[in-house]
């Protein structure tokens, strides 16, 4: 059985194959609802303890800043910015 520790070696391992910095062009084309949702998971994924996951745990603080990054371009490119907020800020009226 592999423990916590060897499970977070070969995370580590993977991450650090010399090709996994290199950049991807994607051609994707997904609904807008999908952008915000998408949008709406990476940033509730980046904000969630990272206890629940090995992988979350491995995840410098310059790669969450990009994940951040791409999901903020979904949304400017699907013009979606301002509804997010609105949506966002209905959220946190919920909780309250």
């Amino acid at each position: 059985m592999m423990t916590k520790n060897d499970a977070a070696k070969v995370y580590d391992t993977v991450l650090s194959i010399p090709s996994m910095n290199e950049p991807v062009r994607m051609d994707l084309k997904i609904s807008r609802k999908n952008v915000l949702l998408l949008s709406h998971l990476i940033h509730h994924g980046l904000s969630t303890e990272k206890d629940n996951s090995i992988l979350a745990e491995s995840i410098s603080a310059e790669d969450l800043n990009e994940l951040k990054n791409i999901a903020q371009e979904c949304l400017v490119k699907a013009n979606l910015v301002e509804l997010n907020l609105k949506l966002l800020s209905l959220s946190e009226d919920v909780k309250h």
